[in-house]
């Protein structure tokens, strides 16, 4: 598990890691509405995460579950 920070930008979501110094975009995501956001997400790197689904509220810090790399 880890701390996200999640933010939008000219329609791109941020997934950035402090502690890795990692930002990436999400290509894909499971549940993508304004009240119901979040589930399974694939990053830009490969990697795929797991985000708890609820408002979409950017930015926000977020703890999220790495699924596979």
């Amino acid at each position: 598990m880890a701390k996200v920070m999640l933010r939008e930008s000219d329609g791109e979501i941020y997934f950035y890691i402090a502690k890795k110094d990692m930002e990436e975009t999400i290509e894909k995501i499971e549940f993508s509405s304004d009240e119901h956001w979040g589930g399974e997400v694939d990053l830009s790197n490969g990697e795929t995460w797991w985000i708890e689904p609820g408002k979409k509220d950017l930015p926000k810090e977020a703890v999220c579950k790495k699924i596979a790399d």
